[in-house]
């Protein structure tokens, strides 16, 4: 045979292997490990992927950051459960749930929400927990529907003023994000994506390293800071975060996340106040507290308790701290005849 023959033929072998590599492994990913929720559609195509334990109530609704999804609640949700019903998703875009068709601002992912929970059967009221982004998907989802609504937690909600347009020298941030997205897709559509993965969370990192020194140093940023944060994530939930970043559509439905936030500033930096509903404000020790005008944002009966041993994911630095928080709206806002209990 041709010498020239034989290496196009190996050229063409390698990423039709990578691509049928990713295929099975996400058709055995998508059966092994989606067991514990369901599907609830949302609309034509459209679905969300939803965890739910517990019983009682209120029910309690778990809310990620920008581009996690509901394994990141996996240990909190858990404990809450043993006192009351809980929900937990993945957005749309990201995780289990369908691709992204509108814009990722707070007030259509709220909307989102709100079908999926009619939808789904899940009564009102409900306890609101936001991290980060989620935060503000959250308060915006309060003042859209707060006859549904008995109390929020806010896990160090995303600042509007600390990002474009308010901030314009972020730009770069939102910027990166997008690109590193972009890279990702294709390097996920053909496999590499669920190597760099597997490599990361269980064998020697050398693969992801490699990867993300091709990205540069915005990539080697992105890994050194994910590994910090999932290493502190329980163990059992590993293989399926792998399986969620060997994914093209997660980091496609990242990217559409990432360049929304703009349009998520402007929503929500004139946003009206939330009336009457009582709101807890947990603020990392890392960061600044948030003034008395800043809470006042948020809402009129508003109180912030300061996580010290905390940085910005607090749900996994003080875990308990979380769940008491969580414990205590829960018993505010429960008949006087039901007791919540450790």
């Amino acid at each position: 045979m041709n010498l020239s023959l034989v290496i196009l033929s190996v050229v063409a072998a390698v990423p039709a292997s990578g691509f049928l590599y990713q295929f099975i492994g996400a058709h055995r990913d998508r059966r092994r490990y989606t067991t514990p929720g369901r599907w609830v559609e949302i609309g034509p195509g459209q679905k969300l992927y939803v965890v739910e334990k517990g019983s009682g109530g209120p029910a309690v609704l778990f809310e990620a950051g920008i581009a996690a999804t509901n394994l990141n609640w996996h240990h909190i949700q858990t404990q809450v459960s043993s006192f009351t019903a809980t929900a937990s998703y993945d957005r749309i875009g990201l995780g289990w749930s369908s691709p992204c068709r509108t814009l990722r601002t707070p007030g259509n992912i709220s909307s989102e929400l709100h079908t999926m929970l009619e939808s789904a059967g899940l009564k009102p009221p409900y306890i609101l927990v936001g991290h980060s982004f989620g935060g503000l998907v959250m308060r915006r989802y309060a003042a859209m529907y707060p006859e549904n609504v008995a109390g929020i937690v806010l896990l160090d909600p995303m600042r509007c003023e600390e990002w474009p347009p308010l901030n314009p020298d972020k730009q770069f941030m939102i910027d990166r994000g997008k690109k590193l997205s972009r890279y990702a897709i294709p390097i996920a559509r053909f496999g590499l994506a669920r190597l760099a993965a597997t490599s990361l969370l269980y064998g020697s990192r050398r693969f992801s390293g490699r990867l993300a020194d091709a990205g540069g140093i915005g990539a080697r940023h992105v890994l050194q800071r994910v590994t910090k944060e999932v290493g502190k994530m329980p163990r059992e939930v590993w293989p399926i975060v792998a399986a969620h970043w060997s994914r093209p559509s997660y980091y496609a439905g990242m990217q559409r996340h990432v360049e929304a936030v703009p349009d998520t500033v402007r929503e929500m930096q004139d946003a009206d106040p939330i009336h009457e509903i009582p709101v807890l404000v947990l603020t990392p020790g890392t960061s600044t507290a948030l003034s008395d005008q800043c809470l006042g944002k948020i809402g009129d009966n508003v109180r912030q308790v300061i996580a010290r041993e905390s940085a910005h994911w607090i749900h996994l630095d003080e875990p308990e701290l979380v769940v008491d928080s969580i414990r205590e709206m829960v018993a505010a806002a429960s008949p006087a005849e039901i007791q919540v209990t450790a």
